[in-house]
């Protein structure tokens, strides 16, 4: 293992643009050694120097998380080369949107694997890094794994499938000082600039104003949140599923449960009138 300054290690995965990219260069300004994750090393090289540039320190990795085999080979080359990780934030994702009846099973499990897989392959490889030493996990997740997204059938499952993690992993874990939380960001990057300028085209052309829920933030507003996120002591700070658009944060319940009837028959005239209890 190559000796290195006592100092947080925090591998990030898609970090080679938009969010992913913000947030390495945020948390190399706050002190961390970052593990610059994705596909391409040119692409890795860039955000490497950027960080130097600015005083931070980082390695690269080239591995496709939705490889078990990659991301096992990923994590043990930073072990040997930078020792354990104390923060895994998977934010690596893509999209193949379109609606359920004319999607492909291609469409449909390639994002899948990227955004579901992906998060199980790489916590399951950094849990022994962060055992008997604590650490953080975040999961970037979205308002479509919340409220559903229409045309995003795969997106939407597989980011609803990050909060099934969070809130599980954060009970497995709580004993062992490590925390599971995620962020649903809305912010303008590469991969959500062709959808709201689409918006914003279909909006103009109904002469019908331009929804504010799609007036977003950038991806340096979100990962300044991420950052303090991870600054907070509080080690039952864990579970928590948090929006961030701008500086203005949501905290989005767990589910809970409305009303239950022992007779069935009933239960949707109950759900007709919004009965509670």
């Amino acid at each position: 293992m190559v000796n290195r300054p006592a100092r947080k290690m925090a591998l990030i995965t898609g970090a080679t643009r938009g969010i992913g990219r913000s947030l390495a260069l945020q948390l190399a300004q706050s002190g961390y050694l970052v593990a610059v994750n994705g596909l391409r090393p040119d692409a890795i090289e860039l955000v490497i120097e950027e960080i130097h540039t600015r005083g931070g320190e980082a390695l690269g990795y080239c591995a496709d998380v939705a490889d078990a085999t990659q991301v096992a080979a990923m994590m043990k080359a930073i072990a040997e080369e930078a020792g354990p990780v104390d923060v895994l934030i998977h934010n690596a994702g893509m999209v193949r949107d379109r609606k359920c009846k004319q999607m492909t099973e291609e469409e449909w499990q390639s994002v899948l694997n990227v955004h579901l897989n992906g998060a199980f392959y790489c916590i399951r490889e950094v849990l022994p890094h962060m055992s008997g030493r604590g650490g953080d996990i975040v999961l970037m997740t979205s308002t479509a794994g919340l409220q559903g997204s229409a045309g995003q059938v795969n997106y939407s499952a597989a980011k609803a499938g990050m909060l099934g993690m969070v809130w599980t992993l954060a009970e497995e874990l709580k004993g062992e000082r490590i925390r599971v939380n995620a962020v649903a960001p809305a912010a303008l990057t590469d991969m959500t600039s062709p959808v709201i300028e689409h918006l914003q085209a279909k909006h103009a052309l109904r002469n019908e104003p331009f929804p504010e829920f799609w007036n977003v933030g950038t991806s340096e507003e979100v990962a300044r949140f991420v950052d303090l996120l991870l600054k907070q002591p509080d080690a039952h700070l864990t579970g928590e599923i948090f929006g961030i658009n701008g500086t203005a944060v949501t905290l989005w319940q767990k589910p809970v449960k409305r009303w239950t009837t022992d007779d069935p028959a009933l239960a949707f005239g109950r759900w007709r009138s919004g009965g509670e209890g």
